[in-house]
């Protein structure tokens, strides 16, 4: 029996991956191996690449408005006041553990606002992370911790809270998808379906919290961190200095939190990220906080800021197009069925593991969902499978993999904030942490959930 193409290309990249070969040379290897295998030929194949490559362009456009609008928060201070305000109270002897359960809390909440309230997405990562590494030092706090902590909130937002780009995920992609193949959705609450798989991320997250990564861990303190630490206090220090300097940070505050709202209205009533960060870095231009003069260097460094997650983005675009070309997902699903013949209990099993190797090679749950869909609608209804089941197998099978994946921004943006001293490795910091934390613990709470809903 042949291997299947699909399966053997995410091994191969995954496997240099961990081999440290470089996220793109990875997937583009992958995809191409894969096409091969399946018989495309090196043309077919390098043509449906470069088609994934094309449908990418809207993500590396919404990638470089969402680092602009990042990079102009930025200025308003926010980021640094934050970061200066905690070294502070460290400085002063403040290293008790309150204080470092608070700054958990604190990641772990904007990451979930990134996802609905402030939909900047992974860009606040790169902003607001760097400055504190300096404090994550002096508490000796692991990193990989951290990364468990914003992959926690940028993936179980969107795959349980249906706004933003929840509302994208569970209403516009997966609802939408399995009404398509043939399933009433009109009564389904996606909060329901998903509220049990959702707790295993919560699982995982006090596991790595209190478990895997309690103890302390030593970082070199490098020149980057001082240069942090001095940029951050200061920018803390000028707006307590005199009153029109706290004027001028309480306007840049208030402007702030405008182009946050703007940014989220009309991210509301547009569906459109690209446009909600358009206009929120619009509202920064207008009232000064970024002068006109200064509006290319900020959009420049926005685009830095996000460039190269984009284009791994982009590439795993390329590399999800040429698997779907090879035509050997749907076989790869069907073999697995036959290994469950009417098991309700295998089925799932297979379903969820199915969707954890598709979304691990090609780093998005918003591209696996239709592909899954299709398949997995019909087949749980001839298996007996409730509605609010299979929109539950379906739901988890995308959101399994994206954690742990190494062409996923959930891992992307927690390296592009860590590593800024080359001291958090992408695979080994913040891809297998975050696999073993949150897929392990999705599989078995969707495993559950399709058992009892």
């Amino acid at each position: 029996m042949a291997i299947n193409a699909v399966l053997l290309a995410v091994i191969i990249m995954l496997g240099l991956s961990l081999a440290r070969v470089h996220v793109v040379l990875s997937l583009l290897i992958g995809a191409l191996a894969g096409g091969l295998i399946a018989g495309l030929g090196i043309t077919a194949t390098l043509e449906a690449f470069q088609e994934g490559i094309q449908n990418g362009a809207g993500i590396a456009l919404s990638y470089a408005l969402l680092g602009a609008f990042a990079v102009a928060i930025a200025h308003s201070g926010l980021p640094q006041s934050l970061a200066g305000a905690v070294i502070k109270r460290i400085d002063a002897g403040g290293t008790s553990g309150m204080i470092k359960y608070m700054l958990f809390a604190g990641l772990v909440v904007m990451s979930c606002f990134s996802q609905n309230l402030i939909p900047i997405h992974i860009a606040f990562i790169p902003l607001l992370v760097p400055p504190l590494l300096l404090a994550f030092n002096r508490m000796q706090i692991d990193r990989r911790l951290v990364a468990c902590l914003i992959t926690f909130g940028l993936v179980t937002t969107y795959m349980f809270i249906p706004y933003g780009f929840g509302d994208i995920y569970l209403n516009q992609i997966m609802l939408k998808n399995v009404g398509e193949a043939g399933i009433d959705v009109s009564d389904i609450s996606v909060v329901k379906a998903m509220a049990i798989p959702a707790l295993g991320m919560f699982i995982g997250l006090l596991t790595a919290i209190f478990i895997s990564y309690r103890k302390p861990r030593q970082y070199q303190q490098l020149t980057i961190n001082k240069e942090e630490r001095d940029a951050v206090i200061e920018a803390d220090d000028l707006s307590k200095k005199a009153a029109g300097a706290q004027t001028q940070s309480k306007m840049k505050t208030l402007v702030a939190v405008a182009a946050i709202i703007t940014a989220f209205l009309v991210q509301l009533y547009t569906d459109s990220l690209l446009l909600g960060s358009m206009f929120g870095f619009a509202v920064f231009m207008a009232t000064g906080v970024v002068k006109w003069r200064d509006a290319d260097t900020v959009f420049n460094d926005g685009i830095k800021l996000m460039a190269m997650i984009g284009f791994i983005m982009i590439t795993a675009q390329g590399f999800a197009e040429v698997m779907k070309a090879t035509g050997e997902i749907a076989p790869l699903i069907d073999g697995a069925t036959n290994l469950f013949a009417g098991n309700k209990v295998i089925a799932a099993l297979v379903m969820l593991g199915i969707g954890l190797i598709v979304t691990m090679g090609i780093g998005s749950s918003f591209s696996t969902i239709p592909i899954v869909a299709a398949i997995y609608v019909p087949l749980c209804m001839s298996l007996g499978f409730s509605p609010l089941a299979t929109v539950a197998i379906i739901g988890t099978a995308g959101a399994l993999g994206d954690a742990g994946s190494p062409a996923s921004d959930s891992t992307l943006g927690p390296t592009s904030g860590l590593n800024v001293d080359g001291q958090h490795d992408h695979i080994r910091d913040s891809v297998v942490p975050t696999f073993i934390h949150y897929n392990i613990p999705l599989l078995a709470f969707g495993w559950i959930a399709a058992m009892v809903l």
